[in-house]
């Protein structure tokens, strides 16, 4: 299990992290999602042991990252701004990590070959951005973590890698029980592999659950009723946004689905439907909550 507690870091009097606490279970795919300058990158780097916490800890199940080589060997990460030697090519890279990483597999950055169509011996410095995100995939995967660490992992590859580098990021997952933790803009690519996500904003973690409990505790309905007025809400509903095209309404309402139905039943509406919400709207929702600088939202 890995774990931030209470972790605050300040760059020249700024406070980009205002402590930080956060679970990332065994096993789960962990999404962390939040606005530019959320202070994302930072934790990732406090996760990673790049940076040292001012106050607080960062941990893997139970023992320190920072400056501690046994569990950082349990652990591997592509940053956003992966950094490779520039005359090295791919197969040089792998000897680095063969020396640095103790569970690297041979064998599996073999059998990686055939993934990613890459040349070994080509330069890295004389690829493309793309190919070099590929090269980093293809060498971090070798590592066999039990801990992978992705900034933006899969952001300018073509539909079908990314595809295949979350079918091999799952598969690892079931079959190794790896722990990944993935920070992404892209929430709806979020929503078909994470289990559990975690909202961060302003240094700040607005909320952190598995995602089936987000989707469990905010529910999008729409409603039509007879009357050619929209009756009054029942007061007890918590509703965070509402809108309407003809006829029908749309509400973004906090609390549980057989609940709401249950109270909205009592409107006597001629439409009634609980529609779960995507990812990328429970974060706007929460978002917003905290002020965020989102106004009208078509949905």
């Amino acid at each position: 299990m890995l774990e931030a507690k209470n972790v605050v870091k300040t760059f020249d009097g700024f406070r980009a992290l205002d402590g930080v606490s956060m679970t990332v279970p065994q096993g789960a795919v962990y999404g962390l999602v939040g606005p530019n300058g959320a202070g994302k990158s930072t934790i990732i780097r406090h996760f990673t042991g790049i940076y040292r916490p001012d106050s607080g800890e960062i941990t893997l199940d139970g023992q320190p990252v920072y400056e501690n080589p046994a569990v950082k060997g349990r652990m591997a990460a592509i940053p956003d701004d992966w950094y490779f030697f520039p005359q090295a090519s791919i197969r040089e890279m792998a000897r680095l990590y063969a020396g640095t990483h103790p569970f690297f597999s041979w064998d599996r950055y073999h059998k990686l070959r055939e993934v990613f169509p890459l040349s070994e011996k080509q330069p890295l410095r004389r690829m493309s951005k793309v190919m070099q995100k590929q090269a980093a995939f293809w060498l971090t995967m070798s590592c066999m973590p039990e801990v992978l660490v992705l900034d933006e992992p899969v952001d300018g590859l073509d539909p079908v890698m990314r595809r295949q580098v979350w079918s091999l990021l799952l598969g690892d997952v079931a079959d190794r029980g790896t722990t990944v933790l993935v920070s992404s803009h892209n929430l709806r690519e979020l929503e078909d592999v994470c289990d559990h996500v975690g909202i961060l904003n302003k240094g700040k973690v607005l909320l952190e659950r598995s995602l089936s409990d987000l989707q469990d505790n905010t529910v999008k309905i729409q409603a039509a009723y007879a009357a050619a007025e929209e009756p009054a809400l029942p007061p007890e509903l918590e509703v965070l946004h509402r809108s309407a095209v003809g006829r029908v309404y749309t509400y973004i309402i906090r609390g549980k689905r057989e609940d709401i139905l249950h109270r909205m039943q009592a409107l006597s509406p001629l439409l009634l439907e609980a529609i779960p919400l995507t990812l990328e709207e429970i974060f706007i929702y929460e978002l917003g909550g905290a002020d965020y600088a989102v106004r009208e939202i078509i949905l």
